[in-house]
């Protein structure tokens, strides 16, 4: 299994402008510069600084001492660690939305994936893209995935393990994975739509990725990262995240913080 390493970077700080640094899943990052985008031009005189990448990698930097305000995790056990680790603020953890993992093949593959993740035992499919399972929820939906369909072991040679579920699916657009499981987030950005096929695993074959958000405790700007967290709960937000195939909880979709 040969693992490679991304660092993924998206910066936007008007000068003069209030600021928060948000640690955010690879996952996210279709839906956060929607977001993002929206959240600024309601908030004039704010910036919201993002790096995107592995949540146990952001998980291990906050425990560290690195400098966020908010953590959007791809799970919900990083941020609930932290929660127990007095790293957060208080009643700030919440629930923001379920992800779901994909067959992913550039457009041009002559590969068929209709057949499911059987059809990774194929012979043409020599490499198969997934994030690295030892930090990356997507890759341990992903391994968890082959193991239910009784397949890991038939397959784990051919794995090729990305930073974060973005970087696996960059090895299969540049042509560095014949096929890989990524999230459907990333199947439906608007800059992969057009370059991909992907076919969706069945839920039942993986846990449910349920991703968390907190505020951390160390927060310069406290208050503006829990307008942040707030306004993500909002209709608004909702329904980029149902446009970009997540499923949100019924408390956001309603507006109402979680309990």
């Amino acid at each position: 299994m040969k693992v490679l390493s991304i660092f993924l970077l998206a910066f936007t700080a008007p000068c003069g402008a209030q600021e928060i640094t948000v640690a955010a899943a690879a996952d996210l990052r279709p839906a956060f510069e929607e977001i993002i985008a929206s959240f600024q031009q309601s908030h004039p005189g704010t910036a919201v600084k993002v790096t995107y990448g592995s949540s146990g990698n952001f998980f291990q930097q906050i425990q560290n001492g690195a400098p966020f305000d908010l953590f959007f995790s791809a799970n919900e056990d990083y941020p609930k660690r932290l929660d127990s680790a007095g790293l957060i603020v208080p009643g700030s953890y919440h629930q923001y939305a379920r992800g779901k993992i994909v067959l992913l093949v550039s457009s041009g593959s002559k590969l068929d994936i209709n057949q499911g993740l059987k059809g990774l035992l194929n012979a043409n499919m020599r490499k198969i893209a997934i994030a690295d399972p030892s930090h990356a929820p997507y890759g341990q939906a992903a391994v968890a995935a082959l193991k239910t369909e009784g397949i890991y072991g038939q397959v784990s040679a051919k794995l090729v393990t990305g930073e974060n579920i973005s970087q696996a699916a960059s090895f299969v657009l540049s042509g560095g994975a014949d096929v890989g499981i990524a999230s459907l987030s990333l199947a439906l950005a608007p800059a992969t739509r057009a370059q991909v096929r992907y076919w969706e695993i069945p839920s039942t074959d993986y846990p449910p990725i349920q991703q968390a958000c907190v505020v951390i405790k160390a927060s310069r700007n406290q208050q503006l990262a829990m307008e942040f967290q707030t306004y993500f709960r909002s209709k608004e937000v909702s329904t980029v995240l149902e446009r970009y195939g997540f499923e949100v909880p019924a408390d956001s979709k309603t507006g109402q913080p979680a309990n």
